[in-house]
């Protein structure tokens, strides 16, 4: 554990020891299980988010691509007659060819990852409107076990918290020990030099957009499994959150830096300072101001501390 992270820890501490104070309620176990479940689906971009900016890159889709697998996997319920489990993992197959999409246009054609991903923003969530035709798409009927997803608790935990800390662990080992994982830390640090060195650059690309796709597919299959509604607005800002708690926890947008620990950290110190607004009764408004806030700090501490090395 690096000194990021120690001190992301002990910022936490003190945030919430001040937030607890002004509203007892903070603590509380459900307070506490409903804040985590509202950081999981951000927590699992921001995971994938890590990987894509240690590889160099950017995706502004994610939270459309959110948005867009769960419009799928409930429409083919609902309209079809699909399986939803069968309609998920379709949901997901498309979430993949979105992440080859992105991957292939920034990795073969040399288009940047700003614009491409900002291109499949627009596509996907467009997609969502079209097949919603503008309005939430509510399950109903026999789900064969699928709302336990998003709705189960195992010895009182929910299930996505469980299986949103399985992915934590996977994910940290891996890009810390695992030897493909650290081919993104080559790319992300010196991209000419990874390709002198024997490393297929586009390669490891297209595999990073990839990942990010599905994790955000998953996200969004999660998402429709908790509330039961496949909404086009889902995953609305999502990136901008996945961002800058990757950027908070030490993930610098140059590339070859950041851990998924880090940016998990930066997850729930977003998701505390939020909730910490609801509690006090905070408007909204101020929510959105406040995300903004974060964002450039993050941005503008990443850029201070990259001018200071060189």
């Amino acid at each position: 554990m690096g000194f990021r992270e120690m001190t992301l820890i002990f910022i936490i501490i003190v945030i919430s020891i001040i937030v607890s104070i002004l509203s007892p309620n903070f603590l509380t176990g459900e307070n506490l299980i409903t804040t985590a479940l509202g950081l999981a689906a951000d927590g699992i971009l921001a995971i994938g988010m890590t990987v894509v900016l240690v590889s160099g890159g950017v995706d502004l889709s994610v939270g459309s691509v959110l948005s867009l697998s769960a419009v799928i996997a409930g429409g083919l319920y609902l309209s079809y007659g699909v399986d939803i489990w069968v309609g998920s993992l379709i949901a997901l197959i498309v979430c993949v060819l979105i992440g080859l999409f992105n991957g292939y246009f920034i990795a073969k054609i040399g288009i940047p990852p700003l614009i491409v991903t900002l291109a499949m923003m627009g596509i996907a969530r467009g997609a969502s409107y079209v097949l919603t035709q503008g309005s939430p798409l509510s399950l109903y009927g026999d789900l064969k076990g699928f709302d336990f997803l998003g709705q189960g608790r195992i010895l009182g935990i929910p299930f996505f918290i469980l299986f949103f800390v399985f992915l934590i662990i996977v994910f940290d080992f891996l890009m810390r020990k695992s030897a493909p994982f650290r081919l993104v830390y080559y790319v992300g640090s010196n991209e000419n030099a990874a390709k002198l060195s024997g490393i297929n650059v586009p390669k490891v690309k297209i595999a990073v957009y990839v990942l990010m796709s599905v994790l955000a597919g998953i996200a969004g299959i999660f998402t429709l499994s908790r509330f039961s509604v496949a909404a086009p607005t889902a995953g609305t800002g999502s990136e901008l959150n996945a961002i800058s708690a990757c950027v908070i926890g030490g993930a610098s947008l140059a590339g070859g830096e950041g851990t998924v620990l880090g940016a998990i950290l930066g997850t729930i110190l977003v998701g505390i300072i939020n909730n910490a607004l609801v509690l006090l009764n905070v408007s909204v408004y101020w929510q959105n101001l406040v995300s903004g806030v974060i964002l450039i700090t993050a941005v503008v501490i990443d850029y201070i501390s990259h001018q200071k090395r060189s």
